[in-house]
């Protein structure tokens, strides 16, 4: 199972801790389409996540907490990540083709969240961890082409030295020469693109909840209020 390190979520505390001092405020630039919500793809994803990140502060903030880097004790921190992604038994949780098992919580903050952006936060889930592995399922079969063998097994041949067996980790410039010389290169691109068009068939319906529940979420992004201001308190973090 996929689960997140006591060390991973406090890299996600601190990115996000980061991401409120850099002042960051959902804001549509406007565009064609809906009034507010920018063309740009990647301004879309600065924008659903400026909304998600806003959504977490508030939500701590009716806990009391906050995310400003601060030093904090070790019962202290648990409260906080547990408050920002949720305690007990994982709820949410999608296999994929690979065989890999993401889990998530229902709790929490960060699932408060993308429940008010997504609505359905089961199903934006589902269909957010299969689009995100979309790449590797395809690599994944890619795998089992006979081309994809064959080319392998050249590389494998020529990144192997003559006079001891091939290192766990060959020198990063010989792997990429063996990968132009063995054609490993050329059947991986030809194959990954083939592959892709499979998968992306293969789960039409999450790609469609996907597209729907992220066209949905940029609507409610540019419409949230502005945020209030911080009153003074007491902070529990």
């Amino acid at each position: 199972m996929l689960r997140s390190t006591p060390r991973a979520r406090r890299a996600l505390v601190t990115a996000a801790a980061s991401l409120l001092l850099s002042g960051c405020t959902v804001v549509g630039p406007g565009g064609p389409g809906e009034p507010g919500v920018p063309a740009g793809r990647a301004a879309q994803e600065a924008l659903l996540k400026a909304a998600e990140h806003r959504l977490v502060v508030d939500c701590l903030a009716d806990r009391g907490l906050t995310l400003t880097p601060r030093a904090r004790a070790p019962d202290q921190d648990r409260t906080l990540q547990a408050a920002l992604f949720g305690a007990g038994p994982r709820e949410l949780s999608v296999t994929l083709a690979t065989g890999a098992t993401v889990t998530a919580h229902k709790d929490g903050c960060l699932a408060s969240a993308r429940g008010r952006l997504y609505g359905d936060p089961a199903r934006w889930f589902r269909a957010q961890v299969t689009v995100d592995n979309l790449r590797t399922e395809a690599q994944a079969r890619m795998r089992d082409d006979p081309a994809h063998q064959a080319a392998l097994a050249r590389w494998t041949r020529c990144a192997t030295p003559a006079d001891r067996p091939r290192p766990a980790s060959p020198d990063p410039a010989v792997a990429t020469r063996c990968a132009k010389e063995s054609g490993l290169e050329d059947v991986r691109a030809r194959l990954e693109s083939v592959e892709l068009v499979v998968v992306r068939s293969l789960h039409r319906d999450e790609l469609t909840a996907y597209r729907q529940l992220r066209e949905r979420a940029l609507l409610r992004a540019v419409q949230l209020p502005a945020p209030t201001p911080p009153t003074k308190g007491h902070d529990h973090s």
